[in-house]
Order: structure tokens, then C-alpha cells, then sequence
């Protein structure tokens, strides 16, 4: 992920791996991105989500618990994986 947007082998090996993902009818998430032009790239691609560093930065236990904020949500809901796509 991390050269995708500047290097055209990396984002074709991106692209097909999404496209892989999509031929398949699987829900595709992209790790590592970092920045806005990563998330930009993979929204074009029709990346489902994306986890990274750009999205918020890892937390732990009990920080995660307020950021729930008591509410009753799936474990995987956290601020770190962002619909990327709408289905």
C-alpha cells in the first residue's frame, strides 16, 4: 500500500488484489493506509474499508472502551476501519 499511489507495479499488484477480492464476492479491506491520497486510491478502486494510521492510531483497552462510550456496538466497529465504498 505504501507506494501505490506513486510507483504504477505497486498500484497495479493493489488494484488486482481489490479486484481479486470483488471477483470473489468478498468484502475487501486495505491495511497500512497512511494518508489521504492512499484512502483517495483505494475509494477510486472500490476498496470496501481501509484500516491505518491515517483513519486514527491504535488504542488501548480502556481507551477503546471510551470511545464506545458505553454504547452497545460490534467489536469490529472501531475508529481504526472506514467504509471506504458504498454498497
Amino acid at each position: 500500500m505504501k507506494n501505490s499511489t506513486t510507483d504504477s507495479d505497486d498500484a497495479a499488484i493493489v488494484g488486482a488484489v481489490i479486484g481479486l477480492g470483488k471477483n470473489l464476492r468478498q468484502w475487501v479491506i486495505a491495511e497500512g493506509v497512511e494518508t489521504r491520497e492512499q484512502a483517495a486510491f483505494l475509494k477510486t478502486r472500490l476498496c470496501d474499508e481501509g484500516q491505518g494510521y491515517y483513519f486514527g492510531r491504535p488504542v488501548g483497552a480502556e481507551e477503546f472502551a471510551q470511545l464506545l462510550g458505553g454504547r452497545q456496538r460490534p467489536l469490529f466497529a472501531s475508529t481504526q476501519v472506514t467504509t471506504l465504498s458504498t454498497r
